[in-house]
């Protein structure tokens, strides 16, 4: 004989899984390949987007983390990247490995085109905790050149000359 009670719950529970389960991982849509090369690469290349899509001019390497499936960097506020955020161009394209400078005495270096790539989402953070485990992670990415950026990163977050902005896969 079926218990009502049960039946009725796991008919419930079936019915609702969609509104109440966990929300996946971010970074699970992305490939496994992408996941490592941002587990293990020292650059990312950044591109913000247009509102049409569309690539800005402005890109570069920039040092970065890879915190809770998102890259993380922390750069000055009156930077192309902290700008076109403040403007509202909150997408931009990232690109993984390091393929030396993008902007070179001789013109643009576009090797970077060739790593991985994806589009991301990108919004401004103001969390102590995301600045500490940034810069925790810049201890081992970057130990010979942390040491000159550590306290200028602490201190310009906090004076906000300097800004964490997250950019999450889309």
């Amino acid at each position: 004989m079926i218990d009502r009670r049960r039946f009725v719950g796991a008919t419930l529970g079936l019915l609702l899984w969609p509104l109440v389960r966990p929300p996946r991982s971010r970074a699970a849509e992305l490939d496994a390949a992408h996941v490592r090369a941002l587990e293990s690469s020292p650059l990312v290349y950044v591109s913000p987007l247009r509102s049409d899509g569309s690539e800005s001019r402005c890109h570069g390497e920039v040092w970065y983390a890879w915190i809770d499936d998102c890259v993380v960097v922390n750069t000055a506020s009156d930077r192309w990247k902290a700008r076109s955020v403040r403007r509202g161009l909150d997408r931009a394209r990232i690109w993984v490995g390091d393929f030396g400078r993008a902007k070179g005495l001789l013109g643009a270096n576009e090797e970077f085109r060739q790593g991985p790539v994806f589009d991301a989402h990108a919004e401004f953070v103001d969390d102590d905790s995301t600045l500490d485990r940034l810069l925790e992670q810049y201890e081992s990415k970057y130990p010979a050149e942390i040491a000159k950026w550590r306290g200028p990163m602490r201190t310009g977050v906090a004076d906000g000359s300097r800004v964490l902005i997250r950019y999450r896969p889309l």
